[in-house]
């Protein structure tokens, strides 16, 4: 049988199990500028021979690969790591070889030790330097050159003897390997988001109740009055349910109700009317001049308008005319609204993705979107992108960074790990999490663990929300002031990434509609009046935290995540470190009603200290300080005052 011409049996080095690699390199990881991504692999070659190998990687615009040592770790495990420094594409490799001169030299230091003449093993490394000569740069040849000639030279042995054993000859192998034969591994890839996509704050609320006067529609404009507020507080990202016509076709009234009375707004996500569409503005809202004002106004505050690309529609919508096509129709010849049996959603009209006509709905989609891009959107909010097909939110995504490359995409997916999971490997930047629903000290730290720990720190970048618009969750429902503090709390510096649906959060509305974890008379059945002058506690916390974020690059990460033991089942505390040395250790007891107390074990060899060494706390929010020694010290909280202590480390 004749071999095949894609086996090379002069290349005798193994690559495998590289770290990051999604999926065999389907998919990308994921970075910002400035992020370091660190590679490992196992490497190793049959015999005893040495191996060498190296780190390749390049931008996309970039024509000569740039290159990074690998080491070895232990085992055959070999690592190492690169700086992405621009937005885009970087593509990476591995190359192994055998080094044949490191292997020479560690023979012959075994023989030189044990006495014996190495006179052939000298004309033997003279032949390895002879070759390398011819690769080395001015600088080294004479060198290199000097030394093969003492190999070769009987009189020159002693001397011989002495450079066999030199340093010289590791970092000769380094700068000139003999690359050859080596095995190369696949290249893989990591898209670089701008620095958005891994630090953000977001603010989420409705335009239409943005107004100060009862009873009265709010606009854009209104909204634009309120830009200076939400940027006070710190957030740089408001996010806007759906501002497109809404249909009038079974439109909802309040409490999802199904009669809908002459004066009720409807539910923005029917979207669609003899007005227009998804590329439409609602006129109570204002005008597209109105909307783009706004995007230009919360730049001017350092924020940045998130829209929400809700994939349905309502029956008035264009599409249900002129797009049959793209639904699902029934027996009858009516299109199969949304059901979740028992219930039914005859307001909204589900797309069908399976459709024959999949690639007019696929462009009229992208044409949404660079659309919306063209009014200068750069962060869009999907709602329930698990309903749609995997296969589309890779195009598009794609399709959109094509000409958009600074474009953020938020899924909105509560579903099964594997569908939020394959969404991110898609191409989302950013993810909501199952953390509205992850309470106690235990079930927060397997989260997070995983989050951070598991392969899914290289694509999966999780936005915590305590809550939104559509949930209320149960430890929230009572009202109680300092769970609101708490759940804020982890979720700003958990995670970099965090939002909150805004004055329902600050004000705390409670109030549960029976049966279900939503909010009774909610929102988006209906207006509503804020006092946006009003202040309190939890207003002035979420600025302070926020502030803290801004000022502490250790808070602009989230896999930079250290749990720390405290004994007490109630007390949480975790540790953030940002390379340049910023220390954060957060302290958190999560039970709202009492006092709590533990001692806190820090990892001293994390915050490079010593046992008996002294340093400073400061509480970020109080700026309170304490002096600590050691890894054992003792906190307590009350919840009724503050339930976390946001501490910096300190040196003394």
């Amino acid at each position: 049988m004749a071999i095949s011409a894609d086996v090379k049996g002069q290349n005798r080095v193994i690559v495998e199990r590289v770290v990051p690699e999604l999926d065999g390199g389907r998919f990308y990881i994921k970075a910002v500028p400035g992020e370091i991504v660190e590679v490992e692999a196992d490497i190793f070659c049959d015999g005893h021979d040495k191996t060498a190998a190296r780190l390749l990687y390049k931008h996309q615009s970039d024509k000569k690969w740039q290159e990074a040592p690998l080491a070895l770790i232990n085992n055959d495990r070999w690592g190492g790591q690169f700086v992405v420094e621009k937005e885009g594409f970087y593509h990476y490799t591995l190359e192994a070889w055998i080094d044949h001169l490191a292997s020479w030299q560690h023979e012959a230091i075994l023989k030189i030790r044990d006495g014996q003449h190495v006179h052939v093993e000298l004309l033997a490394g003279a032949q390895l330097l002879e070759k390398m000569a011819k690769r080395a740069a001015k600088e080294d040849k004479p060198a290199i050159q000097e030394a093969a000639k003492a190999f070769r030279s009987e009189n020159r042995y002693d001397e011989a003897v002495l450079l066999a054993i030199d340093e010289s000859f590791r970092t000769w192998s380094r700068k000139y390997p003999e690359i050859e034969n080596a095995t190369r591994y696949q290249e893989l890839r990591v898209w670089v988001d701008r620095a958005k996509a891994g630090f953000s704050t977001w603010y989420s609320m409705f335009p239409r109740s943005a107004a100060r006067e009862i009873g009265k529609h709010g606009t854009f404009n209104d909204v634009v009055a309120l830009l200076p507020r939400i940027a006070n507080m710190g957030f740089d990202v408001l996010y806007l349910p759906p501002i497109h016509p809404i249909g009038h076709k079974f439109r909802k009234g309040k409490n999802n109700n199904t009669v809908c009375q002459p004066d009720e707004p409807g539910v923005p996500y029917g979207i669609g009317s003899e007005l227009g569409g998804h590329d439409a503005i609602h006129p109570d809202l204002g005008t597209l001049a109105d909307f783009k004002a706004l995007i230009a106004a919360s730049k001017s505050q350092g924020i940045e308008i998130a829209m929400d690309l809700a994939i349905q529609c309502s029956p008035d919508h264009p599409w249900a005319k002129n797009h049959p096509e793209w639904f699902k129709i029934r027996p009858d010849g009516t299109i199969q609204y949304a059901e979740n049996p028992p219930k039914k959603y005859q307001d909204i009209y589900p797309i069908n993705f399976e459709t024959e006509a999949w690639e007019s709905l696929w462009e009229e989609m992208r044409r949404i979107i660079l659309l919306w891009a063209e009014w200068g959107v750069r962060i869009i909010r999907v709602d329930n992108p698990h309903t749609k097909a995997f296969g589309f939110w890779e195009w598009v995504i794609a399709e959109t960074k094509q000409k958009y490359p600074d474009m953020i995409f938020l899924a909105e997916a509560f579903t099964r790990p594997k569908v939020m999971q394959q969404l991110a490997k898609g191409g989302y930047a950013q993810s909501y999490t199952y953390y509205s629903w992850r309470n106690s000290k235990q079930e927060l730290t397997e989260y997070l663990t995983e989050l951070t720990q598991s392969e899914m720190k290289y694509y999966f970048r999780p936005n915590f929300w305590p809550n939104t618009h559509d949930i209320n969750p149960p430890l929230l429902q009572t009202g109680h002031e300092p769970n609101y503090l708490i759940r804020f709390f982890m979720a700003a510096t958990l995670s970099a990434n965090y939002g909150l649906f805004g004055p329902t959060y600050e004000y705390m509305v409670s109030e549960v509609f029976p049966g279900k974890e939503e909010y009774l008379n909610s929102e988006k059945y209906e207006i509503k009046y804020w006092d946006w002058e009003h202040t309190n506690k939890l207003t002035h916390i979420i600025t302070e935290v926020n502030r803290a974020r801004r000022q502490n690059s250790a808070l602009q990460q989230t896999n930079n995540l250290t749990f720390c033991n405290v004994d007490n089942d109630q007390m949480m505390a975790y540790l953030k470190i940002h390379a340049n040395g910023n220390r954060i250790l957060c302290v958190v007891n999560l039970d709202g009603y009492n006092k709590r107390s533990g001692v806190v074990q820090v990892p001293l060899h994390k915050i490079d200290k010593a046992g008996w060494e002294e340093y400073r706390v400061r509480d970020l929010i109080t700026d309170a300080v304490y002096t600590w020694k050691g890894a054992y010290n003792f906190v307590e909280l009350d919840p009724y005052f503050l339930p976390f202590h946001l501490f910096r480390i300190e040196d003394l």
